[in-house]
């Protein structure tokens, strides 16, 4: 419960800034942050709790964003509709691959070419196919309205977002707290032990990709409705997986809150660089790269793991000065 507590916490906090601030500036920060910690989160689900480590999320990332804008502007729906729809068909994509992964016993670096490999695969199908847009892509009609969930400002995307941000960090909590939680990093540490335990690794893993592509899927909606457009690039396009991968390994992988650390520091990292280099194209992920090696290097537990690291580091320290009478 105490986690859950937290999370409210977390969202009050989150979702009264905009009552306090009405920088245009301050406030997209916000929303784009939001926007960052969800994809973690949803990558953090089946890559660190699960340990199928995924280079191809944006498989899922683009499913959810052209389902959102195909069913406004060819099946009529609304917007509120197609967001869980686009969820749905998202986690869809994620039992199609993870069934297709796991029952062939895929893991590690074969699981995650197979996630990139897949990813791929739709972004040519979606240049080729005309209901997508083909190579051009999809633009949705401007009609500013709450029910059309294209709001005037930033506030209304933040609390979508703060929603969707809220949902997963649920999901991690109950992940770190329940029996299936428990079967899923009982997997990730040992299969061979978890299996003779009882537990069935294939379910366990499907679900976690399932619940993992949902929550993309729900960060592609988000995106179409905020920028209204999509193409292939930018729906299967590697840099959202980095994105969702890299703020989950910076920020601790297979806990509640370091995605959200991660991503957030990331995503300031990214705004100095953008206001520094902005005339070096391609410098941020150059950066991501520089700082996910010194994560990995020094910090293997993330940033969400520097508090006990570092402690644990100065006593071994301290035992080996004193000859380890101490």
């Amino acid at each position: 419960m105490k986690d859950f507590r937290r999370i409210a916490l977390f969202a009050l906090v989150i979702g009264v800034i905009p009552f306090f601030t009405q920088s245009g500036v301050m406030l997209n920060f916000v929303m784009t942050a939001l926007y960052a910690c969800l994809l973690s989160q949803a990558w953090n689900v089946l890559g660190g709790f699960g340990g199928q480590f995924s280079f191809g999320h944006a498989l899922f990332f683009g499913t959810g964003a052209y389902v959102q804008a195909i069913a406004q502007m060819q099946w009529g729906l609304s917007p509120w509709v197609a967001l869980p729809l686009a969820m749905t068909f998202a986690a869809g994509v994620g039992a199609f691959v993870g069934a297709a992964s796991f029952r062939y016993g895929l893991k590690g670096s074969y699981f995650a070419l197979v996630t990139l490999a897949f990813a791929e695969v739709f972004r040519i199908l979606a240049t080729s196919v005309p209901f997508t847009g083909a190579g051009v892509g999809l633009m949705l009609p401007l009609k500013e309205s709450a029910a059309n969930m294209q709001f005037a400002n930033r506030v209304g995307f933040i609390w979508l977002m703060l929603g969707l941000v809220t949902l997963a960090l649920c999901i991690t909590a109950w992940l770190r707290h329940s029996r299936f939680g428990a079967y899923l990093q009982a997997v990730r540490d040992n299969e061979d032990a978890a299996r003779a335990i009882g537990v069935n690794p294939f379910s366990v893993k499907l679900i976690a990709t399932v619940l993992s592509g949902g929550l993309m899927g729900a960060g592609g909606a988000f995106y179409v409705q905020v920028f209204q457009y999509i193409d292939p690039g930018i729906a299967f396009g590697s840099h959202t997986s980095v994105e969702a991968l890299v703020g989950a390994i910076v920020g601790g992988l297979g806990t509640l809150w370091g995605p959200l650390l991660g991503a957030i520091s990331l995503h300031i990292l990214a705004d100095l660089t953008r206001n520094l280099f902005g005339q070096l194209p391609g410098i941020n992920m150059v950066i991501y790269g520089v700082v996910l090696i010194v994560i990995v290097m020094f910090l293997p537990r993330g940033i969400a793991g520097l508090g006990t690291v570092m402690p644990l580091q100065w006593l071994r320290g301290s035992k080996r000065s004193d000859g380890g009478k101490s």
